[in-house]
């Protein structure tokens, strides 16, 4: 910036405040390359406008907040509360089409619940296998694997994470 200058130029304000554009829940961040020679120069805060649109006080804070909260946001996808999976068996999610189960004490595993016999989806987990009332095919709480047909294909897996508390399929 120009010494004998009173307005800051666009380069300038950029590379002070930044800007933060958050619209459909993406967040982009925008910042200005210095000049040769003039990386890192501090430029006094108090020549920036006074608009809302490019207030450092107004853009600063969201920028750390949203990185923050994006890094530590839930995935999206069907969800189901860590305690209501019991060990050992599992929960059929009414809102998706997945049966969440946690064969051991914090593994969780996710397999569809449309039996792989005729399409039927499956209603009940007990004693270690998923159940589908339609026919009597029973699967696997491990690893979806049939444990007792007609059905001969085993139920397909999705992928699981688990944040805080709770267990997302995520695949």
């Amino acid at each position: 910036m120009d010494q004998g200058s009173l307005a800051p130029s666009r380069r300038d304000v950029l590379r002070t405040a930044g800007i933060v554009v958050v619209s459909g829940g993406a967040v982009l961040t925008l910042a200005a390359c210095g000049a040769e020679g003039q990386a890192g120069a501090p430029v006094p805060t108090s020549a920036a406008p006074t608009s809302a649109s490019s207030s450092p006080a107004a853009s600063s804070p969201s920028a750390s907040a949203s990185a923050e909260a994006s890094s530590e946001a839930a995935p999206s996808g069907p969800s189901v509360a860590t305690a209501d999976v019991p060990t050992g068996g599992g929960v059929i999610l009414d809102d998706a089409d997945y049966v969440v189960t946690q064969p051991s004490a914090g593994t969780f595993k996710a397999f569809s619940k449309i039996c792989t016999h005729q399409g039927c989806p499956v209603t009940k987990v007990a004693n270690g296998v998923i159940e589908c009332p339609c026919h009597g095919s029973e699967f696997s709480v491990e690893d979806g694997s049939v444990k007792q047909g007609p059905a001969n294909k085993p139920l397909a897996e999705s992928a699981t994470t688990v944040v805080g508390s709770k267990v997302y399929v995520t695949g």
